[in-house]
């Protein structure tokens, strides 16, 4: 790198390597960067346009002083730090980027790599603040997104860490599908946040995923009363978006995944199944109804981009398709509709992108689908686990075909008591990867709600990764994001955050590697640990739940201990549900501790009735206070429940609408009836052993035997 000064002004030749980010930690992580000065804010900061503002510009800067206002940090022109923002091709953007070939002090404008045009960005220290340029709308706010991140601290005690900064994504399309169909459906003013963050971590499309939820006036039924995105909210949300380089792309489910519809009787008719999930090619409605969505949608979302889905078709050939499927091949009855339906949305002229699940393995017909299929389509192959042998041979078959492809991995968030970063990571990673070796043009980072009771503020993590490996050139680096986000996403200077995650990572990875072989799912979570499945169950975890325990009991202690050190963390909501994930992996290890020491209890109990000996009548009588009294065991498990109740209806209604809630507290509700029907019958037990000095037996309260250890 070589510095020059001219009138002032620090210039600088970009004849730099990629160099990884040293005290910065930006998310993603420039494709060339090194640290220079810190700058203190005690006066604030001022921000300038080196010309008249373009109305674009003037947006991204409002951006950025609105964020400082929300980290107390003053915008005052009378600042000696200033941020300077210009456009690359004016005079001072021609002042600043030298050439390093001119000759010597007499620098002359390098151009920015073609690359580097459409949403690349420069940042360069200009002694006492940075000045910032790039060719396109995109690239200013994408650098002040990169701005915002080099700020740390509030008030006056913040610092601007200054950088010369060279950065373009790797891949064009860098977005995130939004499961709004399996239970939670986010609020609307949570939507309008989902875009802010998106677009702070540089992704520019948003994918609101619908089986149900979004309102056609052609098919009325579809939408549940309270569950339903508007068409007005909608045409809000993208006029939003765009603000913010965001372009949404509604996925309508065009094939199967339409449960919720079929099960209307309306619709039966062109159910492949009785209230089944998927859509009756041969019945010419099931064309009409994908008709009428998409030529809904294309009048609200006025991108290039609509989403067919069509994926997870598992019942084609199992009802009324039964006959073609068995004469003509799974693949080419779902190709052949597939391909009805993108010839009769042609007159939108939008690409239509399909989920890759069902097509990726039948190759040959892929190579024979018609030329105006191909150019009309997206293929999205999708896998959510890590490969071992990585993710080529579900990216090929489209890429072989000559199909614009994008990749999309998942964060992992579902169906768990908080998302399994151990699989969300190493999938994103390995998957963008493979897509960008293999030529995909985009990366959808996938979120799903599979059992409905999966929260918002848990994802944030997994979508910021998201964000840097689709930026990222090559390989994103795990351990760097790991040591990056608390800081950057929460302001944790501490990295007790970053440690906090990983140690719900061990507490996953703990259970996957014991005999049980499967994380921390929900369903483990409600398991009665006193029936058949439970008892099953206990033996292949009972070994490893103090470890468990303490991996959660150590995540919560960490957040506590970056609230304490620092009041004014970012984002306290999310880290309110990491507290609840962690209290929830505690309750799974604490119910099946504690369903041990009350069997073990209650049989040392039913051994002594018979004695004679006053001691042992005392000792029955502690037994069987120690599971039911004040502090007691049963108690234990009523309170905790309880507790973790009111803590996640909390933290639902932060970011989503009601409906559906219900569903997910009436679990809390069943289990929580559930032990104080326990309750009650060792209170009726206790008062036998009172009036005759008998205890029944355990089967009869429902209490499993003990351990044989």
């Amino acid at each position: 790198m070589q510095f020059f000064r001219v009138a002032g002004l620090l210039l600088v030749s970009f004849a730099i390597p990629s160099i990884a980010q040293s005290s910065l930690k930006l998310i993603p992580v420039p494709r060339e960067v090194k640290s220079a000065a810190v700058q203190p804010l005690s006066q604030g900061v001022q921000i300038s346009c080196g010309s008249p503002c373009a109305a674009e510009d003037q947006l991204a800067i409002d951006d950025l002083k609105s964020y400082l206002a929300s980290q107390g940090i003053a915008v005052s022109a009378s600042s000696p730090v200033n941020i300077l923002v210009t456009r690359y091709g004016s005079p001072i953007s021609r002042s600043i980027l030298a050439d390093a070939s001119g000759k010597q002090g007499t620098p002359g404008p390098v151009d920015f790599p073609a690359e580097m045009k459409a949403e690349g960005y420069a940042i360069i220290p200009d002694g006492k603040g940075l000045a910032i340029t790039a060719a396109s709308d995109a690239g200013i706010f994408y650098a002040i997104q990169t701005v915002k991140q080099m700020f740390l601290g509030n008030g006056t005690n913040a610092v601007l860490r200054t950088a010369t900064i060279r950065d373009w994504p790797a891949m064009r399309y860098r977005g995130l599908s939004d499961d709004l169909s399996r239970g939670p459906v986010p609020t609307f003013e949570f939507q309008k946040k989902q875009i802010r963050v998106l677009a702070a971590y540089k992704l520019n499309i948003y994918s609101p995923y619908f089986e149900h939820t979004m309102q056609y006036t052609g098919h009325p039924l579809m939408a549940p009363p309270g569950g339903t995105l508007t068409q007005a909210q909608a045409r809000e949300l993208v006029a939003y978006a765009a603000k913010y380089h965001i372009t949404i792309i509604p996925e309508q489910e065009a094939f199967g995944h339409l449960h919720y519809l079929l099960d209307w009787e309306k619709y039966s008719p062109i159910a492949e199944t009785p209230h089944g999930h998927v859509l009756a090619p041969a019945q010419p409605e099931a064309q009409k109804l994908t008709h009428d969505m998409f030529n809904e949608l294309a009048q609200i979302f006025p991108g290039p981009f609509l989403h067919l889905g069509a994926d997870e078709t598992v019942e084609l050939g199992k009802g009324q398709t039964k006959a073609a499927v068995d004469s003509q091949g799974l693949g080419q009855v779902y190709l052949d509709f597939l391909e009805k339906i993108v010839a009769d949305l042609k007159p939108l002229n939008r690409k239509l992108l399909f989920w890759g699940d069902i097509a990726y393995k039948e190759p040959d017909l892929l190579k024979q689908v018609p030329p105006s299929f191909k150019q009309a389509t997206i293929a999205v192959p999708w896998e959510y686990n890590p490969q071992p042998k990585g993710f080529t041979r579900y990216i090929k078959p489209f890429t072989d075909a000559g199909f614009e492809t994008w990749v999309a991995p998942g964060i992992n968030n579902w169906s768990r008591v908080y998302p399994n970063w151990n699989n969300g990571l190493a999938n994103i990673q390995q998957f963008t990867l493979d897509g960008q070796k293999l030529g995909a043009t985009g990366q959808l980072n996938t979120i799903w709600d599979d059992d409905g009771e999966a929260l918002s503020n848990a994802n944030w993590y997994g979508i910021l990764f998201g964000a840097e490996a689709a930026w990222h050139q090559g390989e994103a680096s795990i351990p760097t994001f790991q040591s990056s986000f608390g800081e950057n996403f929460h302001g944790d200077t501490t990295g007790k955050i970053d440690q906090a995650q990983q140690e719900i990572m061990a507490a996953h990875k703990l259970l996957k590697d014991s005999p049980y072989k499967t994380d921390a799912q929900d369903l483990l979570f409600w398991q009665d640990p006193w029936n058949a499945d439970g008892q099953r169950i206990a033996p292949q975890i009972r070994a490893i739940l103090p470890e468990l325990r303490l991996h959660a009991e150590r995540a919560l202690t960490l957040v506590a201990e970056a609230r304490n050190a620092n009041p004014n963390l970012r984002e306290s909501d999310a880290l309110d549900v990491l507290e609840l994930g962690a209290r929830r992996m505690d309750l799974i290890g604490l119910k099946f501790q504690i369903s041990d020491e009350i069997a073990a209890s209650y049989a040392h109990a039913y051994a002594l009735q018979g004695s004679k000996k006053k001691e042992d009548r005392e000792d029955v009588a502690r037994e069987l206070n120690l599971i039911n009294g004040v502090n007691g065991r049963l108690q234990d498990m009523r309170n905790n429940y309880s507790l973790l109740r009111d803590l996640y209806e909390q933290a639902w209604l932060k970011s989503n609408r009601t409906y559906f809630l219900r569903n997910n507290l009436e679990r809390y509700d069943f289990t929580i009836q559930m032990w104080l029907g326990r309750i009650d019958k060792m209170r009726t037990a206790q008062r036998q052993w009172a009036n005759s000095q008998t205890v029944p037996p355990a089967s009869d309260i429902g209490i499993p035997a003990p351990p044989a250890n």
